[in-house]
């Protein structure tokens, strides 16, 4: 069985940073782009960020543009979200999501892209 985990969510006020993990666990897959999604109860999920595995393409939604930065280290397939100046908006569940096989027939900002999702991780930021 495949799974991605999370971890490194907690609560934090504005203006300070978090670092998220993603990791695979249990059957190795092979890795095509691994992203991030957040959803606050009741509302949309909505694409934080996404990193291709090959060559590190990195994909940005606007709202965290310039404060998160995504990264990966190819050889552990384990990936990180890196967020400076939070704000109470960036309060969600996050999900760790993986896409093992690139065929690219929806955008790295598409959920339907990604087979493998995490459990979520909770980030709460205290204005």
């Amino acid at each position: 069985q495949v799974q991605v985990v999370e971890s490194g969510g907690g609560l934090v006020q504005a203006g300070d940073s978090l670092r998220l993990s993603c990791a695979p666990s249990g059957r190795a897959f092979a890795t095509y782009a691994m992203g991030w999604f957040r959803q606050v109860s009741g509302k949309e999920r909505e694409f934080v960020a996404a990193i291709t595995w090959r060559n590190g393409n990195k994909n940005y939604a606007d709202s965290v543009k310039g404060r998160f930065t995504i990264s990966r280290d190819g050889p552990s397939n384990t990936m990180f979200l890196q967020m400076n100046n939070l704000k109470p908006e960036d309060t969600a569940v996050y999900y760790c999501v993986a896409d093992p096989y690139g065929r690219r027939e929806y955008s790295l900002q598409d959920a339907r892209s990604y087979v493998y999702w995490g459990q979520g991780t909770q980030v709460t930021v205290s204005s």
